[in-house]
C-alpha cells in the first residue's frame, strides 16, 4: 500500500448523457454525475476535480469538441489542475488516437499531453501563478485496455497487478474499484467485484522512462524536500510507536509534527504549498486519535436571508485525551465563551439562534450562477475553477485546544434527521429567497389553438409569505395572469396561479419570465430538486422562465403509442403539439391490437430500462411488417 495522494480530473460533469435513474436532463443529470463521481471518490479516497468543459452530447471527433469548447480555455483549465495538485505522475485513461470512441474522450487525452508540458511553462497562461506556480510532472502514461474488438496493449507496456489485496482495508482493489464504479447509477455502472491477479497495461507518452513501477525514481518522502529532515524522523518514529488500540498515545508527537510543519518557511513557493496541505492533515490526524466527534446542525433545511437560524452545536472527545473547549464561533458573527476541559465520552451541546446575513448568497451549484455557453460553464473566479462543489456557505467554528496546540475547526452547519426506514439522515441546509416561482412545463408549444392556459406554482420558503405574481410577456404574445395575488401561511405552502398565454400569428419564439414581488423586493427564482439514497440531496435554483414556441405544424395520424425510455420526457412534449399519446404498458403490449396505433416511438434506452420488452419483440416487429402505421410531421 503506497498511501499515495490521488486525484481524478474529469473534463465535463456529463450533462448530456442518459440518465437510468430517473427523468433529469442536461444541468439537473450534471448535478446528479457530479454527485456520483463524489460518492465513488468517497468510496476509494481519491480528490475530485473538474473543468469548465460542458457535456454538450455525443462528439464525432475531438476537433469538433474543441470549437465548441474553445480548446485553449479547457487547456487552462487542466494546467490549474497540474498547477495546483502537483502530481508526480498523470494516467490517461483514453488516447489521443480515438480508440475510445467519443469525442470528448480524445480530447482529454490530447489536453492532457499538451497540459504536461504547458504546467511547467511560465509563458503558458502566466496569470495562473498569482495563485500557483509552475509544475513540471515527471511522467504521463495511457492507461490501454482490451475491451471488445479493441485491444491496445502490448507486451512491451509497463505491467501493474491491480488485483492486489489489501489486509488493512480487507479488500482487493478490485472490490473496491467496483463499489466506487457502481455509485454511477444514472450511467448503469453497476459492476461485478474482482478478485484474484488484474494485470492493467501503461503506454509512457512523455517524461522519464521507467522498467517496473509508475513511481521509479519519484522520492515520496519528506526529504525530498529541503529543510524537512527532522520532520521525516519524527514521522518515523511515530509510526514505529503507533498504537492502534491506543491512538490517544500518540497525540503528543502529532503535536510536535505539526509544530514543525508550522515553522516551515512560506517564503519559498513549494514549502508553503505543502505545509499547507500537511497541517490540514496532521490536523485531522489529531482528530482521529482524540475520538473527537464535532458537529453543526441546525433545526431547519430552510434558511432566508436576514432571518434567524437555530443552531446546535455538539462536541464530543471519546478517548482520554486533554481536550480544552475554549468557544464556539457562529457565521463569524458572534461567539460562546467555554474555556472547559471535555470529560471523556461526554457528548456538550451548544444551542444558538443567529441571524443570517442579508447579503448571503442563495445556495446554487457555482457553476450555474451563471448561464453557460453550448461548450463551457461561466465561473465568476479563478478560484472556483476545478471545485467538485461549492464549500459550504454558513459555518461554525470550534476554538479547541489539544496538548497545547490551539485548533479552529470550522464544520459546515447540515440539517438531520432521523427517518423510520433509513434511520439518521443528513442534508445540506439550504438558503432560499423567502418565496420561488416554477412554471410547470419547460416548453410551451402554440401549434393548433392560439391560447394555452398553463400553470405556475409559488411555493413558501418561509411562514407567513404574501405577494403578487408577475410577468414579463414578449413582444407578440399576451398573458392574463387569472389571480396574481397569493398569500402562504405555512412553510412549504403553495399556491398554483392560472395564466392564459394568447400568441399573435406572427409571434416569435421567446422566453417567458416570472418573478414575485413580497413585502417590496423582487424573487425571481425557481427550484428545482433532486433526491435519490445514493447521493445528497440537491438542489438548482435557476431563472423562472419558460420557452414560448410558435409553430404551424401539418399533422396525419394523431394516434402514437409510447413505450418510455430512459429520463423520458418525448410523451407529454408529443401531447403539446396535438397528438394522442397513449403509454404502452406491458398489459397494453400483451392485449391491444397495436394497428389502431399510426406508430409506435419508443424511447431511448427503453430496453436498457424495460426488462419485458424483449418479450414483446415479436409482437412489435409484426406491427411493423404489417405496414399499417402512418404518421407524418411537416413543419413550416
Amino acid at each position: 500500500m503506497r498511501k499515495l495522494r490521488t486525484g481524478y480530473l474529469s473534463l465535463t460533469r456529463g450533462d448530456g448523457g442518459q440518465n437510468l435513474v430517473g427523468k433529469e436532463q442536461a444541468e439537473l443529470l450534471g448535478l446528479i454525475r457530479t454527485q456520483e463521481l463524489l460518492a465513488a471518490r468517497r468510496v476509494d479516497g481519491a480528490e475530485q476535480f473538474f473543468t469548465r468543459a460542458n457535456d454538450f452530447g455525443y462528439s464525432k471527433n475531438p476537433e469538433e469538441t474543441f470549437q465548441i469548447w474553445n480548446k485553449d480555455s479547457i487547456l487552462y483549465d487542466v494546467v490549474l489542475a497540474i498547477r495546483k495538485f502537483k502530481p508526480d505522475v498523470i494516467i490517461c485513461r483514453f488516447p489521443t488516437t480515438g480508440e475510445g470512441g467519443h469525442g470528448h474522450h480524445t480530447a482529454s487525452a490530447i489536453l492532457a499531453l499538451e497540459a504536461f508540458d504547458a504546467a511547467a511553462n511560465p509563458k503558458m497562461f502566466s496569470d495562473q501563478l498569482n495563485y500557483t506556480e509552475v509544475w513540471q510532472a515527471k511522467r504521463i502514461f495511457w492507461n490501454t485496455f482490451n475491451f471488445g474488438t479493441t485491444n491496445t496493449t502490448a507486451p512491451n507496456q509497463l505491467k501493474i497487478d491491480v488485483g492486489v489485496f489489501n489486509p488493512l482495508l480487507g479488500k482487493s482493489y478490485g472490490e473496491i474499484a467496483a463499489e466506487s464504479r457502481s455509485m454511477h447509477k444514472s450511467q448503469g455502472f453497476g459492476s461485478a467485484k474482482q478478485r484474484g491477479t488484474n494485470i492493467e497495461y501503461f503506454k509512457l507518452l512523455k517524461g522519464d522512462s521507467v522498467k517496473s513501477d509508475l513511481f521509479e525514481g519519484i522520492n515520496t518522502l519528506w526529504t525530498r524536500l529541503s529543510g524537512t529532515e527532522k520532520i521525516q524522523n519524527q514521522l518515523n518514529e511515530l509510526l514505529k510507536s503507533f498504537n492502534p488500540e491506543l491512538p490517544e498515545n500518540s497525540i503528543s508527537a502529532l503535536v510536535n509534527i505539526y509544530k514543525s510543519i508550522q515553522s516551515l518557511d512560506e517564503k519559498n513557493a513549494t514549502l508553503k504549498y505543502w505545509k499547507v496541505l500537511k497541517l490540514k492533515e496532521t490536523e485531522q490526524l489529531l482528530l482521529a486519535c482524540a475520538g473527537l466527534f464535532v458537529e453543526a446542525s441546525a433545526a431547519n433545511y430552510i434558511a432566508i436571508p436576514g432571518q434567524e437560524l437555530s443552531i446546535t452545536a455538539q462536541i464530543v472527545c471519546r478517548n482520554k485525551v486533554e481536550v480544552m473547549m475554549n468557544k464556539v464561533s457562529y457565521l463569524n458573527q458572534s461567539d460562546t465563551i467555554v474555556s472547559s476541559i471535555l470529560k471523556q465520552n461526554e457528548l456538550y451541546t451548544f444551542k444558538h439562534k443567529e441571524k443570517l446575513a442579508n447579503t448571503i448568497s442563495y445556495s446554487n451549484p457555482y457553476w450555474l450562477n451563471q448561464k453557460a455557453s453550448n461548450g463551457r460553464f461561466q465561473v465568476s473566479s479563478i478560484s472556483l475553477i476545478g471545485k467538485p462543489e461549492n464549500d459550504a456557505q454558513a459555518k461554525v467554528q470550534f476554538d479547541i485546544t489539544i496538548a497545547g496546540l490551539n485548533l479552529k475547526i470550522d464544520r459546515g452547519i447540515i440539517y438531520k434527521s432521523t427517518d423510520p426506514v433509513k434511520g439518521e439522515v443528513y442534508r445540506p441546509v439550504e438558503i432560499l429567497p423567502p418565496a420561488t416561482v416554477n412554471f410547470m412545463e419547460k416548453v410551451i408549444v402554440f401549434s393548433d389553438a392560439p391560447s394555452k392556459t398553463i400553470q405556475l406554482v409559488v411555493k413558501a420558503n418561509s411562514v407567513n409569505v404574501s405577494g403578487t405574481l408577475k410577468l414579463n410577456a414578449p413582444s407578440g404574445w399576451t398573458v392574463k395572469i387569472k389571480n396574481a395575488e397569493f398569500k402562504l401561511v405555512a412553510k412549504d405552502e403553495e399556491a398554483i396561479i392560472d395564466v392564459e398565454i394568447v400568441a399573435d400569428k406572427k409571434a416569435e419564439h421567446a422566453v417567458l419570465s416570472a418573478s414575485l414581488l413580497i413585502d417590496g423586493n423582487t424573487y425571481s427564482k425557481s427550484i428545482k430538486r433532486i433526491e435519490y439514497d445514493h447521493i445528497p440531496y440537491q438542489i438548482i435554483l435557476s431563472d423562472a422562465e419558460t420557452k414560448l414556441i410558435n409553430v404551424d405544424l401539418k399533422k396525419s395520424g394523431l394516434e402514437i403509442g409510447y413505450i418510455p425510455g430512459a429520463g423520458d420526457d418525448v410523451a407529454a412534449c408529443l401531447k403539446q403539439v396535438g397528438y394522442n399519446v397513449t403509454i404502452l404498458t406491458d398489459e397494453l403490449l400483451v392485449n391491444e391490437n397495436l394497428s389502431k396505433y399510426n406508430a409506435i416511438v419508443t424511447g431511448v434506452r427503453a430496453y436498457n430500462t424495460n426488462d419485458r420488452l424483449q418479450v414483446h419483440y415479436n409482437k412489435l416487429m409484426e406491427y411493423i411488417k404489417s405496414g399499417k402505421f402512418s404518421s407524418s410531421i411537416q413543419y413550416k
